[in-house]
């Protein structure tokens, strides 16, 4: 429950390590093992979702409806934002008659705001 806790309180899109550092502070005798195992299980069960870290650590997202992200490529926040548009893109024909798609998730990448002030684009 603590690691279930501390992730539905976070906006960030927590990896295992940044949750678990955060658990540890008030509940110390918490392994790192018992937060990734827990999260991996979570994800099972699809009570959270996992988002890709783009070559950092794997992230979680406590929110499992339908949305989609927006990762900064400076400092890698993630932030969540919803679109009837892209709910509603049509699946490539090549796609849908090869594969089941199960989920649509679309991720834009760019700079946040803080970044992109802070380096004057």
């Amino acid at each position: 429950m603590l690691v279930y806790r501390e992730l539905i309180k976070s906006e960030d899109h927590p990896s295992a390590d940044v949750l678990y550092e955060r658990i540890s502070k008030h509940h110390p005798e918490v392994s790192f093992d018992t937060v990734y195992r827990t999260l991996a299980t979570f994800a099972e069960m699809s009570l959270i979702d996992q988002v890709d870290g783009f070559g950092t650590s794997m992230r979680f997202d406590p929110k499992i409806g339908e949305h989609h992200h927006f990762r900064c490529k400076e400092c890698g926040q993630i932030i969540d934002f919803e679109s009837d548009y892209y709910n509603k893109m049509a699946i490539p024909k090549d796609i849908a008659e090869e594969c089941e798609v199960i989920k649509l998730q679309v991720t834009l990448e760019g700079f946040c705001r803080k970044c992109k002030k802070r380096s004057n684009r």
